[in-house]
């Protein structure tokens, strides 16, 4: 069985808009087969990294921090597919999410820096289990471009943890989706191509680009979307 550890750093947790489009996401993983687990950071108490790196030097494996990490840090490395839900907050991951992520890696890292592709790279030891990830995310702009910089860091993070970054569920000016819901608007073939994403994910390795331009399609020209959120 496919394992697959889900993260909802959004404050809103289920009742944001980046659940969204991460339910069905996962609906589609789990109606293939796969067993999910979704933590969602509101509900942990995860320190930042307090860059001591004994979890590499002294004692690997092992943050003298004392927290969820301890929980959540294993069940990572159990799983084979991560997947990272955030709104985008100036164009990268929330702080939650950061603070999270900045915890992953040094535990089962070398504390030696090697060479990797012509880039300088602490090893992820031989003895830990590599996967596949997944970025969901949404915000409240327009242009699907605002997400370019979050998703460098998702690829900049997928080189160093060696694990596959296999692709993004994005959703651009996701605050028209419940008011569009309401009101009947024919955008549920977005939700429907979020979990055809979960379905290819487990079935195939891997999401089409088709599906996903469904997830971040129009909804709206854009001048539209800024006339109804300019300030009177």
């Amino acid at each position: 069985m496919i394992r697959v550890v889900a993260i909802n750093s959004s404050p809103k947790m289920d009742n944001g808009n980046t659940s969204l489009i991460l339910n069905p996401f996962l609906e589609g993983m789990k109606e293939t087969g796969a067993e999910i687990e979704l933590f969602y950071t509101k509900n942990l108490k995860i320190n930042p990294c307090q860059g001591d790196f004994s979890c590499s030097l002294k004692n690997p494996g092992i943050c003298f921090q004392k927290d969820d990490m301890q929980m959540l840090h294993p069940k990572l490395f159990e799983a084979d597919i991560w997947v990272f839900a955030s709104p985008l907050y100036i164009s990268g991951f929330n702080g939650p999410m950061k603070v999270l992520i900045d915890r992953i890696l040094t535990p089962v890292g070398e504390p030696y820096i090697g060479v990797k592709d012509g880039r300088c790279h602490h090893p992820i030891r031989e003895n830990i289990k590599r996967g596949k990830l997944v970025l969901v995310s949404s915000c409240g702009y327009w242009e699907i471009e605002n997400f370019d910089l979050l998703i460098a860091h998702m690829k900049e993070f997928s080189f160093h943890s060696e694990w596959e970054f296999v692709g993004a569920l994005l959703r651009p000016h996701a605050p028209a989706l419940k008011p569009m819901i309401r009101s009947g608007a024919p955008i549920y073939d977005i939700f429907e191509a979020a979990k055809k994403a979960g379905h290819q994910l487990i079935m195939d390795g891997k999401m089409s680009s088709e599906t996903l331009s469904i997830v971040s399609r129009e909804l709206l020209p854009m001048k539209e979307w800024v006339r109804g959120n300019t300030a009177n």
